[in-house]
């Protein structure tokens, strides 16, 4: 807000902050303006339960060409050891973002990795489309898949464990 208070706008902040509850959303950004030189920019979030989920239902996703083709099976997720975390994990490569996981370049396409494979420093993880945005998921070193966290077509949360490469 620039120069011009208005009455509406703390009802709108609380609505905005129990519509962020209301849906379980961790952040929530709205911009209004009012006039040439009067808006107001609101950014609302909260901080994520500590709970971690490694497999979230899949979001539905508007692909550029069309949806994506089911993972090869060595893709699916892996169940982790009763208790563990996997984010905690030395080797965990984390999502830089929210967004939805692709397995592959392209449908029908082969998975960019499998467990048991071996990656470089560099080397193509997964994707995780963020606001129609292909994201290349790098390898942050050299080592082999041990786990894979996450499915074709889930939703991620930012820092949320993806694979284990040891």
């Amino acid at each position: 807000m620039t120069k011009n208070t208005h009455d509406g706008d703390v009802a709108f902040i609380r609505a905005l902050a129990e519509l962020l509850n209301e849906n379980d959303l961790t952040e929530l950004q709205v911009k209004r303006d009012y006039g040439e030189d009067d808006s107001l920019n609101v950014r609302v979030s909260r901080k994520p339960p500590q709970q971690i989920v490694t497999q979230a239902a899949p979001m539905q996703a508007a692909a550029p060409a069309a949806a994506p083709a089911p993972s090869a099976p060595a893709a699916t997720p892996v169940a982790t050891e009763a208790g563990a975390d996997p984010a905690s994990h030395p080797g965990a490569v984390t999502s830089p973002m929210v967004g939805t996981v692709y397995m592959q370049a392209e449908p029908g396409a082969s998975a960019f990795i499998t467990v048991g494979a071996t990656v470089a420093e560099g080397d193509t993880l997964l994707i995780v489309e963020a606001m129609k945005t292909m994201n290349h998921i790098p390898a942050p070193r050299a080592g082999t898949i041990k786990r894979i966290l996450v499915g074709d077509g889930d939703a991620v949360e930012f820092g949320a464990p993806l694979v284990i490469i040891e």
